[in-house]
């Protein structure tokens, strides 16, 4: 066994003295045969060697559990003396939580924690395990110091502090590795991962956390066939996603990818287990995605890509995930055989073989639905199409895009991503994605899903007569967000002068008619209620009869004019200008002139 001393803080300090006076406090009861053995065990002493700042210590304890030695360490904080000897404050201990074993979170024996100092300290008796064949989980039983470490996946991760002889303890070759930078297992490799299987990503994990290499006879046997299959068998879902987000909030989650990519875990992590037979993606060109998106991260400046479509901690870990799942991209989506629209593949992916929440779930579905018309948007900038000049049309599009899936910049980004995995060369990529960004930016639509506006569904309602609110109204209410939010201050101003002016004039009411029409029956612009189909329906008869040729209103049919005016106040301001030159239309309700049909107008 190797050792090494090492420095510890004041309140390091302070903590192992405290726990060592809780040892004797133990030993002199003589609650217990053997004399206990107190150890700080696997991460902190790992990060302690590294020089990286940890809180969080697992203490293991030779000959009891960590919950009957939480238990005495309460008994003895009951004498002031021993509170006056540590000097400690109500502040300085936390309350003691009992943790239940959890196999299926790896949590294979009962833990008790407790915050002293500032540190969250576990406790938990040494142990070994036994495997069986169909199980990940193990039989579990108390043992020595060296079977414990033995146990454990990786080296690095094996090494002790005793708190008694204030050393070091390296039962199989850990502290050799940290020096070498070396990611290795204790005992032999397939032995380990067969018996666990999930210990493939843990090492994964650390490789890509720390920027070691895995060690040539450990990475061999990642991808021997008998860890393939148990890899099928015995590994948890909700473990996998757990290690995923690990490794996708850590500080190189390119490198995890790349590490799962190499070893040609993909099929296996990045798939929906609930489906037999599940097609699987091609990842020939996965490292273009993974690359571009590091690649743009290590380049984030104001205005860039990444700064402008990447804009919290939690959008970084969903730009991950998306960058994980575009493979899926290269996979038709379901098709429709009854009832509802199945989700992307993508999505079925991230909700059962990621097991990731529904809210990142949602974006999945969106991104992989609507990936290429952002894309066709991209190209039409690119192009100069005149159509881009249209700020309600591009900010529409935004906020249909938002809608569902919410985080539309990110639905963009994945659009990019797919365009770097289909082989886009990254200067023109960057270039043309850039030129996206900044034309929006021109037109200030990049938040056109918070834009606020002018009139509500129930300002609408009113000046429809009464007519029941609902999310029909949706289009018409963007449209008031957009079109009048893009004109200048002298025209918005005009706006609500014009709604509060109740004597304003009538002029343009066919205009604002005939476009109202459009917008309550294009199919994409509109969703209602059946219940709500009555009312609008009515309106449409009333506008129709208003305006084809020949058309003559019924009494039943006419709106009073105190509610044409309402309308005509509320329309100006809830759509844009038809693009066409009509005469004015002053009492519509009772005109008989022969007029172009709507479809004229439509069009």
């Amino acid at each position: 066994m190797a050792t090494q001393k090492i420095d510890l803080t004041l309140q390091e300090q302070r903590l192992r003295e405290l726990l060592l006076d809780v040892a004797n406090f133990i030993d002199e009861a003589k609650q217990i045969q053997e004399k206990l053995e107190l150890r700080f065990a696997g991460g902190w002493v790992r990060d302690k060697l590294l020089d990286i700042p940890s809180h969080d210590i697992d203490t293991a304890i030779n000959s009891m559990t960590g919950y009957k030695f939480c238990l005495q360490m309460q008994e003895y904080f009951k004498n002031p003396e021993n509170l006056e000897k540590h000097s400690l404050k109500t502040t300085d201990l936390g309350n003691l939580h009992k943790i239940a074993a959890n196999p299926e979170k790896s949590k294979h024996l009962e833990t008790a924690t407790i915050r002293i100092f500032g540190f969250d300290v576990d406790f938990v008796n040494l142990r070994k395990e036994t495997y069986s064949q169909e199980s990940r989980h193990p039989e579990m039983e108390d043992g020595t110091a060296e079977e414990d470490a033995l146990r454990r996946d990786a080296t690095i991760n094996a090494l002790f502090y005793n708190l008694h002889t204030d050393q070091v303890e390296d039962f199989c070759g850990g502290l050799e590795d940290l020096r070498a930078q070396r990611i290795r297992t204790p005992m032999e490799p397939l032995t380990t991962f067969t018996d666990d299987p999930l210990r493939v990503l843990r090492l994964i994990r650390f490789a890509s956390r720390l920027g070691f290499k895995i060690d040539p006879e450990t990475e061999a046997s990642m991808t021997n066939p008998s860890v393939d299959d148990a890899l099928k068998v015995k590994i948890s879902r909700e473990r996998v996603g757990i290690e995923i987000e690990k490794m996708l909030k850590g500080k190189n989650p390119q490198s995890a990818l790349h590490l799962i990519d190499r070893l040609g875990l993909y099929r296996f992590v990045f798939t929906d287990p609930t489906i037999p037979g599940i097609a699987v993606p091609s990842t020939s060109n996965w490292s273009y995605v993974y690359n571009c998106l590091n690649e743009l991260k290590n380049n984030k400046t104001p205005g860039s890509i990444y700064h402008s479509l990447v804009r919290s901690e939690d959008a970084q870990l969903s730009a991950w995930i998306l960058a994980a799942l575009t493979p899926w991209a290269s996979i038709p989506n379901p098709t429709l055989t009854s009832g509802k629209l199945p989700p992307p593949f993508a999505t079925l992916v991230a909700r059962e073989g990621i097991k990731t929440n529904s809210k990142t779930c949602q974006l999945v579905t969106r991104a992989f639905l609507n990936y290429r018309d952002i894309t066709t948007l991209k190209d039409a900038i690119k192009q100069k199409e005149l159509h881009i000049e249209e700020r309600d049309t591009l900010g529409m599009s935004i906020r249909r895009w938002d809608f569902y899936g919410k985080n539309w910049r990110l639905q963009a980004l994945l659009a990019l991503l797919v365009e770097a995995m289909n082989g886009e060369g990254q200067l023109y990529l960057f270039s043309d994605w850039q030129q996206f960004i900044d034309h929006l930016e021109k037109l200030d639509i990049m938040d056109a899903p918070s834009l606020k506006p002018l009139v509500d569904g129930n300002m609408l309602a009113r000046a429809l007569g009464g007519i029941k609110p609902g999310i029909w109204m949706k289009p018409a209410l963007d449209y008031a967000r957009l079109d009048v939010n893009s004109r200048n201050k002298f025209h918005r101003e005009a706006d609500r002068s014009l709604i509060s002016n109740q004597n304003a004039p009538q002029d343009d009411d066919l205009d604002h008619l005939l476009t109202l029409s459009n917008l309550l029956t294009k199919p994409d612009r509109i969703l209602r209620t059946d219940d709500e189909n009555e009312e609008v329906n009515k309106l449409l008869l009333w506008i129709s009869k208003a305006i084809l040729p020949d058309a003559r209103i019924i009494p039943q049919d006419e709106i009073p004019e105190g509610k044409l005016h309402s309308l005509h106040t509320c329309l100006h301001v809830l759509t844009p200008t038809p693009k066409m030159t009509t005469q004015p239309c002053k009492n519509i309700s009772s005109s008989s002139t022969k007029r172009k049909p709507l479809s004229a107008y439509n069009a």
